[in-house]
């Protein structure tokens, strides 16, 4: 818990020392569609769920930005084991930086990498939830790629980006395994300029 607490501090006073550039503080949240691969062809239903968190957006050049993120997500993934449907919950505070192109129209490409550190991980079975954070590994490690538009008068967007996992989540079997998922969601920028 001291290192989340860490980590959001640290997030915040790079606010303060950065308030002299040009720098949007912003909040942001959505949608998520996670899945979990295998590489033992074990094939998961993708698993609906949310993220929400802050960002700021940091101006190093006119058409180039980057854009370290603080994100509470919701991730995992379905499936059958015969006897009953499997819902394998993970959550993450992720921290992604992205690196920004900016058109004139409002209009960004952006990708970078991320880490997410595990908070939750839970397996409900026929209404009986389990605590598996014992067999998920506690640090994520992900590439992400989006696109995304922001109304340059009022500051409010619209975002969508691929994460692609890249380190293996399972802590105990014999089969690696990655979290992957899109994110859809709205952002806003505090005195967009």
């Amino acid at each position: 818990m001291k290192f989340y607490l860490g980590l959001a501090t640290a997030f915040f006073l790079m606010v303060g020392t950065a308030s002299a550039q040009h720098v949007n503080f912003g909040v942001k949240g959505g949608l998520n569609l996670y899945n979990i691969e295998n590489d033992n062809n074990s094939k998961y239903d993708t698993k609906t769920g949310f993220h929400l968190g802050m960002l700021l957006h940091i101006h190093v050049a006119q058409h180039f930005a980057v854009q370290p993120e603080l994100l509470y997500s919701a991730q995992g993934a379905k499936y059958n084991t015969g006897i009953g449907d499997v819902n394998l919950k993970l959550e993450y505070a992720n921290v992604p930086f992205m690196f920004l192109y900016m058109f004139d129209n409002g209009f960004r490409l952006s990708a970078g990498p991320q880490v997410g550190f595990l908070t939750n991980a839970k397996s409900e079975l026929n209404g009986l939830s389990v605590d598996v954070k014992d067999d998920i590994k506690k640090i994520d490690f992900a590439i992400g790629a989006g696109i995304g538009y922001i109304h340059p008068p009022s500051g409010f967007g619209v975002d969508a980006r691929y994460n692609y996992g890249l380190s293996n989540i399972n802590e105990n079997g014999s089969s690696n395994s990655y979290n992957r998922g899109f994110q859809l969601g709205v952002l806003y920028q505090f005195e967009h300029k």
